[in-house]
């Protein structure tokens, strides 16, 4: 099992300000969404933050180690090898270090990262596993992959278990250092999404893997109409009830697939999949994001 390394806030500063090896072979994370890459550069001159991060992160390695990992498989090559086998082609793709996998018994579908940038643990729940085809699985670890490759672990953990810290940072910060948090998490999501289309290379893949974190009921899953899910962003974006997005740790799912096709219109991107020459570039890209997900920023 990987060891947790140094949990401090200024080695994880320091280790983010160097290169991570072999950054991928498409520009490294010049994928990422630049809001993205802003805020991380803000939060490291955020002293609440700072203060919140490092209790959060000495609570996950005392505790939330033990507690997260005592009831999950461990992937490797004989154990789930179709799985150790997918999360190995992602690494390769972002160009970073193969990951630790588990799959966690939940009837949830869904999967997450938390740990530190040096010894970071993906989860997939079992419900994935059921649900999932190879290809989309391939997305969703790419994903997850994706918040390894941009180094957002630590914050992601932070968040994770900012609930838990009362009293051991000032009670009245944590409102503001979660709201942070979850906006950051918001912007971060749009990144990985993009990682995990790297991943798959197919656009329809992606987004049906989206979509069926909405549904989770295969009756329906050959029934969804995409374009009629894409008009829930149109009325979405009337009333108050688009505000309740404000404190969610991520962009409503509408706004993730328009987001994700418009990445699949890049340059970048249909270079790396090989569907021809041309495409937007990542400025165009994120300047048309920021008006799909304007709402939370």
């Amino acid at each position: 099992m990987a060891q947790v390394g140094d949990l401090s806030f200024q080695a994880f500063i320091d280790h983010r300000r160097t290169a991570l090896p072999g950054d991928g072979h498409d520009g490294g994370r010049s994928y990422a969404y630049i809001s993205d890459k802003t805020a991380s550069s803000a939060f490291e001159n955020a002293k609440p933050l700072e203060h919140a991060v490092e209790a959060a992160v000495r609570f996950f390695k005392a505790f939330g180690k033990s507690q997260l990992l005592g009831s999950a498989v461990k992937v490797g090559p004989n154990q789930f090898p179709r799985v150790h086998r997918l999360a190995q082609q992602c690494a390769t793709t972002l160009g970073i270090t193969p990951p630790t996998v588990f799959v966690v018994n939940s009837p949830v579908m869904n999967a997450g990262t938390l740990g530190t940038n040096d010894d970071s643990f993906i989860m997939v729940h079992s419900a994935l596993i059921d649900h999932f085809t190879d290809e989309e699985l391939l997305s969703v670890i790419g994903h997850e992959c994706g918040h390894i490759h941009n180094k957002h672990v630590v914050y992601l953990t932070a968040l994770n278990y900012l609930s838990r810290l009362v009293g051991m940072v000032l009670e009245w910060s944590l409102p503001p250092v979660a709201l942070a948090l979850k906006s950051y998490q918001r912007r971060a999501e749009i990144t990985c999404d993009r990682a995990g289309l790297l991943c798959c290379k197919d656009l329809e893949v992606a987004t049906r893997a989206l979509t069926k974190l909405a549904l989770g009921s295969s009756k329906l899953y050959e029934q969804l109409n995409m374009e009629a899910f894409i008009d829930q962003f149109e009325e979405g974006k009337e009333g108050m009830g688009s505000l309740g997005e404000f404190g969610a740790s991520h962009p409503y799912l509408p706004k993730r697939v328009i987001a994700l096709r418009c990445f699949a219109e890049s340059e970048l991107y249909r270079k790396h999949a090989g569907v021809g020459e041309g495409g937007l570039t990542m400025e165009e890209v994120d300047q048309k994001v920021a008006d799909i997900i304007k709402v939370v920023q």
